[in-house]
């Protein structure tokens, strides 16, 4: 880095987090050649459609559709104020023979909305194929760890056992129907096609002479050359601001469920039973060398919080759009659209970068385990203790009593649990610490748990990787 550029400041989402396939997207290169792509999708279908456009004008765009000249169009920018027609004057710099056809009864929305509509639709597929790929990396741990019992909570509360594979169901789910979400809106999307300036194509219909049909025909053909089903049957100058609103929150869903991933990741970091990837060399305090702080997990957590936050911009903007367009959109968009599939594209690398390589300690896990899990198999002592002849509500009261002495013991002593002794050492239970031992094994306390883990990746997992197989595989490096 330069001391020029150390003196500058730049978007933490543009340096330090996101993908190089993601920067690109959003990068003026891809929006000048998106531009000028458009043009000669427009000028193409303005031919076909029996306009005085030759085939000489058309070759003579294309033959420069990629080398755009920057600094002719931003010195003239500088002069007229318009960035769309600084560079339809400099493409016209390019393309003397074609300078009088390019934009032809188009106005800047014609560039610049259909661009940013091209762009959406290629950032959402690339946040598919990462949220892809993240479910690819999660099944496979759940896959790994479906039938290792531990310790559940609600409420943060010792609960139930249940696997830690089926644990990882639950973060699988939430990347499915988020999957879900993606693949509806990214189906709902159009270009804007050619409207004018309200909307009304009515540039569009004096080019033609008044053929309706035409009209309907620009729209068809450019949306064809573009890759599209389709144009927005209406609109105003501008494409609804509502599919910005709805983009953002299949970017807020994703976020959701990456910031609750990110939280059972600490609180399990923290209990040393699962731990995020940590490397060699790594540093986790600058005080405590002994720490081993989730930094992953954190960084996720707060972009999370960013994404889901910035759902509040698109929905202002949509909100007080006044009639046909106004411009108090241009600078939000510029920052809520492109910093918004920044920072889910920095989620979802880290998403995979932690589910590849989770760590985990199951000898932790199963202490944690025993040491609660007296408790809970009280149930199961209680109803042995019945068929041996005792009174199931008298044994009721004595368990209750005996584990409340030892939660006390473990509480205000410090001392293991040894509501086993207690039990054994009760002669209305008619057993010995040794058979009670044999109770407590995890695996009969999970319930369903390995099953319902391996249902789900079978039944749901399963299809969506098959269906995806050529797009698996993906690696995530993650910088500091």
């Amino acid at each position: 880095m330069s001391e020029k550029d150390r003196t500058i400041y730049t978007s933490p989402l543009s340096e330090r987090y996101p993908s190089k396939e993601m920067k690109y997207l959003f990068s003026p290169e891809k929006k000048f050649r998106t531009w000028r792509r458009l043009w000669i999708a427009l000028a193409e279908s303005e031919k076909e459609l029996g306009l005085d456009i030759t085939d000489e004008q058309i070759e003579e765009l294309k033959a420069h559709k990629d080398d755009v000249n920057y600094e002719v169009a931003e010195a003239r920018e500088k002069v007229v104020r318009h960035d769309v027609m600084s560079h339809v004057y400099a493409y016209g710099q390019q393309c003397p023979k074609a300078k009088g056809i390019i934009h032809l009864g188009a106005t800047s929305c014609y560039v610049g909305d259909n661009t940013d509509l091209i762009i959406i639709s290629e950032a959402l597929d690339l946040i598919r194929e990462k949220l892809v790929n993240a479910i690819d990396k999660l099944a496979k741990f759940a896959d790994e760890y479906k039938d290792l019992p531990t310790l559940a909570f609600t409420h943060y509360q010792p609960a139930q056992p249940t696997t830690v594979g089926k644990r990882a169901t639950l973060w699988l789910n939430d990347l499915v129907s988020d999957l879900e979400d993606l693949d509806y809106v990214r189906s709902t999307i159009k270009l804007l096609g050619s409207k004018g300036t309200t909307g009304t194509q009515a540039s569009f219909l004096e080019l033609f002479n008044g053929d309706h049909e035409k009209c309907r025909k620009l729209d068809k053909k450019i949306a064809e050359k573009m890759g599209f089903d389709g144009c927005y049957p209406v609109s105003g100058q501008t494409y609804s601001r509502k599919v910005d609103s709805r983009v953002l929150f299949v970017l807020s869903n994703i976020a959701q469920s990456a910031h609750k991933f990110s939280n059972d990741i600490r609180l399990l970091q923290h209990m040393k039973e699962v731990e995020e990837p940590f490397e060699k060399n790594q540093i986790g305090s600058s005080a405590m060398a002994y720490k081993r702080n989730p930094m992953r997990s954190e960084r996720m957590a707060s972009l999370a919080n960013y994404v889901m936050s910035d759902t509040f911009n698109p929905q202002i903007t949509a909100a007080t759009q006044w009639f046909e367009r106004t411009l108090d959109d241009s600078a939000n968009r510029r920052l809520s659209l492109s910093e918004g599939f920044l920072a889910t594209d920095s989620i979802l690398e880290l998403y995979i970068n932690i589910s590849e390589g989770l760590v985990v300690y199951p000898k932790v896990i199963r202490a944690h385990l025993m040491a609660e899990l007296p408790f809970m198999a009280t149930e199961n002592i209680m109803m042995d203790a019945v068929k041996a002849g005792g009174d199931r509500q008298e044994l009721h009261e004595k368990i209750r009593e005996l584990s409340m002495q030892a939660a006390k013991v473990v509480k205000e002593e410090g001392k293991p649990n040894d509501l086993l002794d207690r039990i054994a050492a009760d002669p209305a239970f008619h057993t010995s610490k040794e058979a009670l031992e044999s109770v407590l094994k995890p695996e009969n306390y999970v319930g369903r748990a390995p099953e319902q883990t391996t249902e789900f990746l079978s039944e749901v997992i399963k299809p969506i990787l098959d269906a995806n197989k050529d797009e698996l595989g993906l690696e995530a490096e993650i910088d500091v």
